[in-house]
């Protein structure tokens, strides 16, 4: 009896020492799991998608994808997977694997026909046979203008749905459950916390001529609505904010849930206008309501995925002509109606399509409206229709389907994917450990980054007391939370009225695995932008590292050079004035290196100086639009400033005139071209580091490879956390090694 009472006790101490353990966290505890190992204070780097479509959803389903949530999920732990094309009894002709595998992933199917695409894949009804069905099973066009565009563009569904769609939210119902299972079946609940899966799906609005609004919905854990919201029911992103309030945050205990725009490079300009929008026509600015009310459901936006970088643009105006780093992975056309148009040149972006003047224009409307709704920390992921999250490799790039091409284009010489498409980016998301609830805080708090697909480790502090050496302390990382905030914070008010800030701005080369050479940083960037009044302003400069003569010979990509293996600097703004709100945030450039589709005209053995070497349907190896080299890069999470109630503004603010905000259009007519975008009062500035003085370190290679870099550069000296090198067998820096099967 004394015994059993003793382990009674013993029990209830270890159960109390474990909740006292929970409640220390610096977040909510919403689960039951294990706690994690390596737990880190100074928190880790977690490479991340959340924007992948498996046989689930309609586009996808419709260029044959097959492999499921569960098949993407083990994907993502480096897996290999069969994909399309299939042969005759059903086996996949090509095989994908990425060597080294995620640390988390949320599945992203379409919340629109999810039930219909059931239904027409389950043989024995009368539905199989409906005219919708049979579009949709054989020919990817016929299954985008049929079964998707009614739904998408009429807002309706066909009648196998019943008369008030009850057979096809019950069919949904079951797939969603399925799609649960698939994440809580691959989460990792150990305390080994090898891998992090998120329930959540994609809500596909699309207005006008395919101007692109979608989200991506992401819930904090299992707690989720029986049926996910689609564009059909929801006619604007107000109006899923609503239902995910009362269904989700309201209506399910623990439950919890936001939303990430992604493509604004493809929204016809209406991304980042009210999120009232439900046609071409604006219904008037951003309110007060509106903007608090956004910048609590969408903490981040998608900087880049496989169709485009949504940055900046040097062809949108004047305001980023000089800045030659705008010019990545840009589409010649602002949405999707407009991607097979003949006039696509009327189509140019605008500004407004893109996420750094979104932050601008954040700032005008936080002293108007008292909110930034704008304030969005940075991701970026791949958006990928064939399951495969993290499939981010240049070199054997198969293609991701979705809005490009299906699964039949991948034999003879022809490509893989629409030219003017790519491998997409990753989700970086520093957090204590790798749980749902971690990551989940940490992307509320904005603690993020997007990478275009390779993996450099990047760390950005922003503060008022930083000493120069910062950079060569071996506690920089406990110093740069102490003394300020990380990326995605914003800063406190300037002790004193001559303050500046001062920014810890540190990033390492992908550390990669021990048989993989990765390509060296070139240099970082940071990037302000500032408001004088109504008058918006920006200026990039280039703290570390700087032109450096490397570069790849793109006939054999081999690359040339020498690079840094990591950066750092502590930067002091110049030009501060505490009266002016502001934003910074940093961009990573590594060396140059071969696009995709240069690797690809090399395999298939283009040589542009003979016309006779270039076989019929890749003409586009030797055409001027062919961008056969690219800069990898890495964009932070800004971090902000605000002046105090007490500053006064060089100028009164208003937004309450009828004109949309600089470098904003109302569509055009139908039959009429754009008129050219009216030039912003904006300022583009980048500077030289050879000519300003700038405190820039390099620190030193280590003997061993990057690798080996000092963990207290990134993350705890005890833990040595930071490096995310936690690969479960030698691999190639998170790329895809495809091949036939």
């Amino acid at each position: 009896m004394v015994r059993a009472l003793s382990c009674s006790l013993v029990a209830l101490l270890l159960s109390l020492l474990d909740d006292a353990v929970a409640r220390d966290r610096p977040y909510a505890v919403t689960e039951q799991r294990e706690e994690c190992a390596d737990y880190d204070p100074l928190r880790r780097p977690f490479f991340g998608d959340t924007h992948v479509h498996t046989a689930y959803s309609f586009d996808a389903r419709g260029q044959d994808t097959r492999n499921t949530p569960r098949e993407a999920y083990r994907f993502a732990k480096g897996e290999r997977m069969g994909i399309q094309p299939y042969d005759a009894e059903g086996n996949p002709t090509r095989t994908i694997e990425i060597d080294r595998p995620l640390d988390w992933t949320m599945i992203s199917d379409h919340a629109e026909f999810l039930g219909e695409v059931r239904i027409c894949r389950t043989p024995g009804t009368w539905s199989y046979y409906h005219p919708a069905c049979i579009a949709h099973r054989n020919s990817s066009e016929l299954n985008k203008m049929v079964l998707a565009a009614y739904g998408l563009i009429g807002k309706r569904r066909w009648g196998i749905c019943g008369d008030e769609n009850e057979t096809c939210f019950d069919t949904a119902r079951g797939v969603w459950s399925e799609i649960q299972a698939a994440a809580e079946e691959a989460y990792d609940r150990s305390a080994a916390c090898d891998f992090t899966s998120f329930v959540g799906y994609e809500w596909t609005a699309s207005v006008g001529e395919g101007s692109n609004l979608h989200r991506n919905v992401l819930f904090r854990n299992d707690q989720v609505p029986d049926l996910p919201v689609s564009w059909i029911e929801t006619p604007t992103a107000v109006d899923l904010w609503d239902h995910l309030e009362r269904d989700c945050v309201d209506g399910l205990d623990r439950c919890d849930v936001f939303t990430i725009p992604h493509n604004s490079n493809l929204s016809g300009g209406l991304m980042f206008q009210t999120a009232r929008v439900f046609e071409d026509d604006v219904p008037g600015p951003i309110d007060a309501e509106e903007a608090e009310r956004r910048s609590r459901w969408e903490p981040l936006v998608e900087m880049m995925q496989h169709k485009g970088d949504s940055e900046c643009d040097p062809l949108a105006g004047s305001i980023w002509a000089d800045d030659e780093a705008c010019g990545f992975e840009k589409l010649h056309y602002d949405r999707f109606g407009a991607m097979q148009s003949s006039w696509s040149e009327w189509r140019q972006a605008t500004p407004s399509n893109f996420v750094r003047d979104a932050l601008k224009q954040g700032l005008r409307y936080e002293a108007e409206l008292g909110s930034n709704p704008l304030q969005y920390g940075i991701i970026a992921s791949t958006d990928t229709h064939i399951a495969a999250p993290g499939l981010v490799a240049e070199k054997n790039h198969p293609g991701h389907g979705g809005a490009g091409k299906g699964g039949g284009a991948a034999s003879g010489d022809e490509f893989p994917d629409d030219f003017e498409f790519g491998p997409g980016g990753l989700a970086v998301v520093w957090a204590e450990e790798n749980t749902r609830d971690a990551l989940f805080a940490a992307m509320q708090r904005r603690e993020t980054y997007g990478t275009s697909g390779t993996r450099p480790i990047v760390r950005f502090f922003g503060g008022w007391d930083y000493p120069e050496g910062l950079c060569d302390d071996p506690e920089m990382v406990a110093k740069g939370y102490a003394g300020g905030v990380p990326m995605g914070g914003t800063l406190s008010e300037p002790p004193k009225s001559t303050a500046a800030p001062k920014f810890v701005a540190w990033a390492a080369q992908d550390p990669g695995t021990w048989d993989q050479q990765t390509t060296p940083l070139q240099r970082i960037q940071l990037v302000k932008g500032w408001s004088v009044g109504r008058e918006l302003h920006e200026k990039v400069v280039d703290v570390a590292g700087g032109p450096n003569g490397a570069g790849v010979d793109p006939k054999t990509c081999e690359p040339h050079g020498t690079g840094a293996p990591s950066l750092c600097t502590v930067w002091t703004d110049p030009d501060f004035d505490p009266r002016e709100r502001a934003f910074y945030y940093l961009r990573v450039l590594e060396n140059p290196t071969c696009r995709w589709s240069q690797y690809f005209c090399n395999e298939k053995g283009v040589d542009c100086a003979k016309p006779e070497s270039i076989p019929e349907g890749l003409e586009m190896c030797c055409s001027d639009e062919h961008r056969a080299v690219i800069q990898e890069r890495a964009w932070t999470s800004p971090i902000w400033y605000a002046p105090g109630e007490d500053a006064p503004w060089p100028v009164p603010v208003s937004t309450s005139d009828d004109s949309a905000p600089s470098g904003d259009e109302s569509p055009a007519e139908e039959d009429e071209p754009a008129a050219p975008a009216e030039e912003s009062p904006l300022e583009t500035t980048v500077a030289d580091p050879s000519k300003e003085d700038f405190p820039t370190t390099l620190l030193p290679d280590s003997a061993a490879g990057p690798a080996t870099l000092a963990p207290s550069r990134v993350g705890s000296g005890a833990s040595g956390a930071g490096l995310s090198l936690r690969s479960r067998r030698p691999s190639s820096l998170g790329s895809a090694r495809s091949s036939g099967a």
